[in-house]
């Protein structure tokens, strides 16, 4: 079919949250193996979306987002249903908030194919809506972490498992996150250095927090607020624009985080 790039992303998406209606009523013991399907699927079709745009080089950086944001909101939603809330609501409650999820899941997902179509048309030439899609790229990669990291630890396992998975989570978003900056074709010395810096630092922070006493909620948070201050002040300095009051900011949340993190803390067992 000669669908425009508008149509592909329309209906990639519609397809794509169908899907997601059946993979989330597929019996628990099948259910990582189809989100892991789900997961590829995604990739297939965000590349079959974004196909004009997409070469060898690191434009395929692009297709890191809408896997992993397919895959952390599956994942999270997973979670969720088995909790005690969720299992406490009427039926009619939970499917409404299972339409949310799908409905949630596939305005993402649009606005993720938008934002790498941008990209990749800001690698050959200046477009105004770079800023626009460097807006929603970062708040959908600070949703992911959060999907991803609330779901690795609720699985309660070692902290070895944690500082491992941790930094498998952050390094590709970290580097799709620090090349939508620069876009260029390969990713220079900088984005490496940054990449890897901070999923370090992710990964440590994750192994400190297995032996917090903490809640899954509060935990994610507080991972996901440092790959927020990490993100943040990371695009500052690649755009040159790291300046004193910046780095304020970003230190403030991160005080405020810690400070509820350490006051939410359960000490007493």
């Amino acid at each position: 079919m000669n669908l425009t790039k508008r149509q592909k992303f329309v209906a990639a998406s519609l397809f794509l949250a169908a899907v997601s209606f059946f993979v989330q009523y597929a019996d628990v013991d099948y259910r990582y193996l189809a989100i892991v399907g789900f997961s590829l699927l995604t990739l297939l079709l965000s590349a079959w979306a974004l196909k004009d745009g997409l070469g060898k080089s690191a434009t395929l950086l692009t297709l890191v987002l809408p896997v992993f944001f397919t895959a952390g909101i599956q994942l999270f939603y997973l979670g969720f249903e088995s909790s005690n809330f969720y299992l406490s609501l009427p039926e009619f409650l939970q499917m409404g908030i299972r339409g949310l999820f799908i409905l949630g899941y596939a305005v993402g997902f649009y606005a993720l194919l938008l934002t790498g179509n941008i990209y990749n048309v800001a690698t050959a030439r200046t477009i105004q809506l770079l800023r626009a899609a460097h807006a929603v790229g970062f708040v959908l990669s600070l949703a992911t972490c959060f999907f991803l990291f609330n779901w690795l630890l609720s699985l309660k396992l070692d902290f070895y498992v944690n500082t491992f998975g941790m930094g498998i989570i952050a390094i590709p978003l970290f580097s799709q996150g620090f090349w939508s900056i620069e876009l260029e074709h390969r990713l220079g010395r900088e984005v490496l250095y940054l990449t890897a810096s901070l999923g370090l630092i992710v990964a440590e922070f994750a192994a400190v927090l297995s032996f917090w006493p903490i809640t899954v909620p509060v935990g994610s948070l507080t991972l996901t607020s440092i790959v927020y201050i990490g993100l943040g002040l990371g695009q500052a300095k690649l755009q040159q624009r790291l300046f004193e009051k910046t780095v304020r900011e970003y230190l403030v949340v991160g005080l405020l985080v810690f400070s509820a993190m350490f006051l939410t803390a359960r000490w007493g067992g």
